[in-house]
């Protein structure tokens, strides 16, 4: 199985990512005490989405230096499959306004030089690894334009997108200002949307916020006409199966076959692997748990790579130029 798997992590979140026993380490030292809710999703238990937040902020809170980030991009790397001939790469998510200006867990030049340190050891290793802004939805439009006003100064070159993620709470509509910002700043538009909110959102991320790559989407499988204009419009689908079984509690059968039969454009991503324990074979293993025909696991393997930011930041017209 692991031979096949693909070989780019779609989806992973920098805060999300340090190991456990890292972080179960970090905080024995510290003398805190992980939230129960963490200690559940370690056990492989599901938690409502607002635990989930809770156990979240807390692993992510050891990311006090350049060298704890660098430490969380090693993590993610570690969690591929070999390359076996296959290009390696992964899309990182990663919340700079929370960790410097909310949370102050460290300053930005400290993040940025955590960041290029990993960004350039995984390079040397033959993965390519770009680095995607996200915002949180639910803290409100403000804060979005607060998280461009902290990164486009100075952005560095292995940045290649905005997203929004958190609780869906604030309507796409009202975040389009921040998202067509983002994109005149020459960042790509991604959204995670119908994951903790209903499945219009995604619909409402496309064609309210501009946004061409969904994470997670799930809740628009009820949706025909929805699934179509995803299909339609080729929008890449970021589908994390440990952590839609986690954190959508009523999802009920995954409805990632109904994307691929459909022509939804899905891959695989991994989501917060130290926070609900994964790897991306291990998200390989659950897609192909989930009954999926030869043809289907090839369409997996073939977007991961061909809808991946990391691969299209080498492509002429890429936006992204080397370093």
């Amino acid at each position: 199985m692991t031979g096949s798997c693909p070989t780019v992590d779609r989806h992973a979140h920098l805060e999300g990512s340090l190991d456990a026993d890292w972080v179960r380490t970090e905080a024995a030292k510290l003398g805190r005490t992980p939230p129960a809710s963490l200690e559940a999703l370690w056990r492989g238990e599901a938690v409502p989405f607002e635990g989930f937040i809770d156990a979240f902020f807390f692993a992510c809170g050891f990311l006090t230096s350049a060298e704890a980030v660098r430490d969380a991009v090693r993590a993610t790397v570690k969690r591929l499959p070999p390359a076996n001939g296959a290009d390696r790469g992964v899309d990182l998510w990663v919340s700079p306004h929370f960790l410097v200006r909310q949370a102050r867990f460290l300053d930005l030049d400290a993040l940025w030089r955590g960041l290029d340190d990993g960004i350039r050891e995984a390079r040397a290793q033959g993965v390519k690894i770009v680095a995607i802004i996200d915002a949180v939805n639910h803290f409100g439009v403000d804060h979005g334009h607060e998280v461009l006003d902290l990164v486009l100064p100075g952005l560095p070159p292995w940045v290649a997108g905005f997203s929004t993620g958190g609780l869906e709470r604030v309507p796409f509509r009202a975040w389009a200002p921040v998202f067509e910002r983002a994109r005149k700043a020459g960042l790509r538009l991604a959204a995670h949307a119908g994951e903790n909110g209903p499945g219009s959102n995604v619909r409402d991320a496309i064609l309210d916020a501009g946004a061409t790559r969904i994470v997670h989407g799930v809740r628009a499988a009820g949706d025909p006409a929805l699934v179509e204009l995803l299909a339609e419009r080729r929008i890449p689908l970021d589908i994390c199966p440990t952590s839609n079984f986690a954190l959508v509690p009523d999802l009920g059968a995954h409805p990632l076959p109904r994307f691929l039969a459909a022509g939804v454009r899905c891959a695989l991503g991994t989501d917060d692997p130290g926070v609900i324990p994964t790897t991306l074979p291990g998200e390989w293993e659950q897609a192909a748990k989930l009954g999926l025909a030869d043809g289907d696991l090839e369409k997996l393997r073939t977007f991961a790579v061909e809808d991946a930011w990391c691969f299209q930041a080498d492509q002429p017209g890429g936006g992204l130029p080397p370093f």
